[in-house]
């Protein structure tokens, strides 16, 4: 077979692809979602390709994407050349390397945390199959051979242990209902008016403290072992809940749930991260879910900061 010519260019696959998904779906919003990059990289590699070839692959006229007539052309070419790439029994192999990572967390750090964001990471990384499995943090017990585990735990033993990954302040909230059947609570001392919900996992008196009370712990109410079956009571006008802002965000959005004071304190028990120097698919996860931790961080900081 004869060789190649020296100066012919070949194209990138990423430039086929990109090119062959926006054909296909319409949208370079819509490509991008199936390739996990952005619209603008997919508008970049379409670019580089165009400019390769010396021709517009596509018309562009305001919103909508028509093929011009190379592009049409081009696209049956290209998706030869793709289904032919696809069917080499080498290029299969990336199922055989599917990494398989077990990640442990509480409840209510999955639920309001880590779910609502976790299709961003299973659409960048593919090739990791994660398994979420649910822990129990008030008798600080977890699923066995996890990879990842999220817990928390106070500051002294986190630190000693694993590594700071969601640094909370929390203040009170309730439900407007409740609200309505209350004396008005103008001030933190007016909460002896009201009933507060009780959790071990985020006692109140730090927040007194820091309100200026030098009231005890609350000794009466059911005690709710959970952070969000504490935030649920909460929504159903139980009692007045000490409250994570970033697990209490949805509610706080649609003010299902009210911020009484602009009075915050750090969370007795901030979220850790074990191990503290994970390898492999451990690490591209914990990396993603710093990243996560840090937007949810800085909201909540902005959030308190209009309170204000």
């Amino acid at each position: 077979m004869p060789a190649a010519p020296r100066d012919l260019r070949f194209p990138s696959i990423d430039g086929l692809r990109a090119f062959e998904a926006v054909a296909r779906l319409g949208s370079f919003e819509r490509a991008a979602d199936e390739l996990a990059v952005t619209a603008s990289a997919v508008g970049k590699r379409l670019a580089t390709l165009e400019d390769l070839l010396g021709t517009p692959l596509l018309q562009r006229t305001g919103k909508a994407l028509a093929l011009s007539a190379a592009g049409k052309e081009y696209l049956e070419q290209v998706r030869s050349a793709l289904a032919l790439l696809s069917a080499m029994p080498l290029h299969q192999r990336a199922a055989q390397r599917i990494e398989r990572l077990r990640v442990t967390t509480p409840p209510t750090f999955a639920r309001q945390i880590l779910v609502p964001r976790l299709e961003a990471f299973t659409h960048a990384q593919p090739q990791i199959e994660l398994e979420l499995l649910l822990s129990i943090p008030y008798l600080d017990q977890a699923p066995p051979d996890s990879d990842v585990l999220v817990r928390t735990a106070s500051r002294e033993a986190g630190v000693e242990h694993g590594t700071l990954l969601l640094d909370d302040r929390v203040l009170p909230v309730a439900a407007p209902g409740l609200l309505a059947k209350l004396p008005p609570l103008r001030e933190p001392a007016d909460l002896r008016h009201a009933p507060l919900l009780r959790t071990p996992l985020e006692p109140w008196t730090p927040w007194f403290r820091a309100a200026g009370l030098d009231w005890p712990e609350p000794a009466s109410g059911p005690r709710l072992v959970d952070l969000g079956l504490t935030l649920e009571a909460a929504v159903s006008a139980q009692g007045v809940a000490l409250a994570r802002p970033t697990l209490a965000r949805a509610w706080l959005d649609t003010r299902t749930l009210k911020p009484l004071f602009p009075i915050s304190a750090p969370a007795a028990n901030p979220y850790f991260l074990w191990p503290p120097e994970p390898q492999g698919a451990a690490a591209v996860f914990t990396r993603w879910l710093r990243g996560v931790c840090a937007e949810a961080e800085a909201w909540s900081a902005e959030w308190l900061s209009g309170l204000r």
